[in-house]
């Protein structure tokens, strides 16, 4: 056996010791052996038959729990065996909550005390009562987007939907007695910051790492966070190529829309808005990266995420809303649905990661497409070249096409004169905060 979990090894025994027994009972409980070095090598104890008998008093005594205290031998020597169940309430050591985690132990603090009590009452962050606000103070605007999404859904009924606000918050289950609850001031009030920190979405686009070139802040209630930013994402964050068939102008994103949405909705669903931090939003020209701070349910793993599993929100009373809204599915299918967008879009799979800092989503660009060969060969190596470039940085200057290609700016200039007469590529805006366009016709 190794140290893990659920198992710790301590050589001889330490009244301090009785943490790390509340912390198995607050966790999923675990065993804890005295008698044995970290390497989990005997070297057993002489003391046995008094630690079998003050060790269960002191326990009970300061934690208020039972535990199992057996005396085992290995290799002739004795050992005890320290069975701490988990319990289904909070254990206090001496007013501290320790809890174990991998194979630590840690004290509770601040954020992370206060949601460990939350689950050991059976609820959890946004079903929290919030004083001192009421419905008269939500926002109109927000009833209103509700009402037309969960019409359009039919996940509730017109009788339903045609409530007053109050009675609509109720039927939602965003009340608690007299109070609303956290979920509902996210939802639908004008200015959740006010009562939640860090309650925004902020996206930036970076050149590199380390150069950031712009950045945008979205605040309002959940709705509008989520309409806003993906507006930004689609008319300023990326711009779509332009192709024609036959006399039917198309236009693709290289970022399929639907992925970029379910990402979104899954930072927002998901968050742990305790921590203070908004949602992330880092925008490279090959690569989109969605960050919010939260963790997997349990021992879930990202293989698990990546399976048929259930839903498990991090907020469900958020949750709840977004689905009868018809924003999001109840049946934990959000990460199949960004892989299926990707997979429909040709686009690179995408990739998941979560760490102690909270989880991640990288959706990858398509490939640029280029003209036909036939159209390639016409146009030469040279105003091939300006094309590709343009598709791969729309804010391209003549002279960096002029140092990339090694040809002058008066011949860059004149090749693209020669492109705009051809209605290949136009100029979007002036000179200074304009872009390229590349119409490839097929």
């Amino acid at each position: 056996m190794k140290e893990s979990q659920n198992i710790e090894w301590k050589e001889s025994w330490r009244d301090e010791y009785i943490k790390w027994i509340c912390g198995f009972a607050n966790a999923n409980g675990g065993t804890l052996y005295i008698g044995k070095d970290d390497k989990g090598k005997v070297t057993g104890i002489s003391d046995a038959g008094k630690l079998l008998k003050d060790i269960p008093n002191k326990v009970r005594d300061i934690l208020g729990i039972m535990i199992d205290v057996n005396l085992i031998t290995e290799k002739g020597k004795d050992i005890l065996e320290i069975i701490a169940e988990p319990y289904p309430y909070p254990v206090s050591y001496k007013g501290q909550y320790h809890y174990r985690s991998g194979s630590t132990k840690q004290e509770l603090k601040g954020a992370a005390l206060d949601k460990f009590l939350l689950r050991k009452q059976g609820k959890h962050w946004d079903g929290v009562p919030v004083p001192h606000v009421f419905v008269k103070d939500l926002d109109d605007r927000a009833f209103e987007y509700f009402r037309k999404k969960a019409a359009k859904s039919k996940r509730l009924t017109t009788e339903v939907l045609e409530e007053k606000n109050n009675i609509l918050i109720e039927k939602l289950h965003l009340t608690d007695n007299q109070y609303l609850k956290r979920a509902a001031v996210l939802l639908f009030h004008p200015d959740p910051e006010k009562f939640v920190t860090g309650a925004y979405v902020k996206i930036g686009y970076f050149k590199t790492d380390d150069d950031l070139l712009f950045q945008d802040e979205i605040q309002g209630n959940l709705f509008s966070q989520v309409e806003r930013t993906m507006d930004l994402l689609l008319t300023k964050y990326q711009k779509a190529t332009i192709e024609y068939n036959g006399l039917s102008r198309i236009e693709e994103y290289p970022f399929p829309e639907a992925a970029l949405r379910e990402a979104l909705l899954n930072s927002i669903a998901h968050k742990d808005y305790s921590s203070a931090n908004p949602i992330q939003i880092s925008v490279y020209s090959d690569k989109i990266i969605f960050w919010n701070e939260g963790q997997l349910p349990g021992n879930w793993t990202i293989s698990q995420l990546k399976e048929k599993h259930p839903s498990k929100p991090f907020n469900p009373v958020i949750a709840n809303v977004f689905f009868r809204a018809g924003l999001i599915e109840a049946w934990g299918r959000g990460i199949f649905k960004i892989i299926h967008a990707c997979r429909v879009s040709n686009s690179p799979e995408p990739v998941f990661k979560c760490d102690f800092s909270g989880f991640f989503v990288e959706l990858f660009a398509q490939k640029i497409k280029t003209p036909g060969e036939k159209l390639g060969e016409k146009l030469g190596e040279n105003r091939l070249g300006i094309i590709k470039l343009m598709q791969a940085n729309q804010q391209i200057s003549i002279a960096e096409l002029s140092r990339l290609i090694g040809i002058s700016t008066t011949a860059i200039e004149r090749n693209i004169k020669y492109l705009k007469e051809k209605e290949i590529i136009k100029r979007v805006g002036g000179a200074k905060g304009g872009h390229w366009e590349v119409i490839i016709k097929k």
